[in-house]
Order: C-alpha cells, then structure tokens, then sequence
C-alpha cells in the first residue's frame, strides 16, 4: 500500500484490521452542525438536551460514523478505495470531550467482484457507541 493508492484486493484478507481515534471537540460538533444543517436541539442546546434521555448535548451520530470513513479512505482498504455500503447501528451516545476509536476488520474478500466487506465498530472509553457493516469496492493488482 502507497499514499496514493490503497491495498489492492489481492493483498486483502480476513482478520486485517486499522483504527483511527479522534477527540469530539465542541467545534467539531458547531461545525457538522453547520456542514450538514443538522441543528437539532439535542446536538447544540444544552438546556433542552437536559430534558432528553441523554441528559445533555449529545455529537451527532453520523460525526461519529465519519470516523469509519476516515480508517477506510486512509489506512484499509485506503486511498483509491470507493465506499459502497454501510450498515450503522447507534448504541450509546457520543459527547464533546470523548475519544472516539473506529475500527474496521476484514470479514471477507471477495476477489472476483472487487469488494471487501469488513466489521466497522466505534468505542468510547472501550464501550461499543456504533457498530455496522462496510463494503469497498477496491482495485486490483491485475488492471
């Protein structure tokens, strides 16, 4: 693998695995809020989020699910890869402050077709907040 161009599918296989950590910071979440134009109340007032069942503010969970993007478009498959697909199951709640882990493992490889299906998972704190499934469309050493 190269900067410029990710693993190529033959080189892939089960059990590979790459992680990528971020702190959520209050400005990332101002500045998803506003990229996305997302402006729940649950994500930018505190007052109300008090009220809801999180107690507070809350990162929105596509930020934390861009996490899974970041290991995929940077390190396995990596650069050059294209996402196909993505499965997401939200199971906790992500706040400013917390150091976000997204880990993807390869499930499968599927050398024929190009694509590689891998596990995706996010934990705070070594507690499961996202979990779901990715699939890859990758190059090949033989195009």
């Amino acid at each position: 693998m190269n900067k410029v161009q990710g693993y190529d599918i033959e080189d892939l296989a089960p059990g590979m695995s790459a992680s990528f950590a971020k702190t959520v910071t209050e400005g990332d979440i101002l500045m998803y809020a506003g990229v996305s134009c997302d402006i729940n109340a649950v994500h930018l007032n505190e007052d109300y989020a008090k009220t809801t069942m999180f107690g507070g503010r809350i990162a929105h969970g596509m930020l934390t699910a861009g996490f899974i993007s970041a290991v995929l478009a940077n390190k396995l498959p990596g650069p050059g890869t294209i996402y196909l697909a993505q499965t997401l199951k939200f199971k906790a709640p992500v706040r400013a402050g917390d150091t976000v882990t997204a880990t993807v493992t390869v499930r499968e490889v599927l050398v024929a077709k190009k694509r590689v299906i891998l596990d995706a998972v996010c934990t705070v704190a070594g507690k499961v907040v996202l979990e779901g499934e990715s699939i890859m469309l990758c190059t090949s050493s033989k195009d």
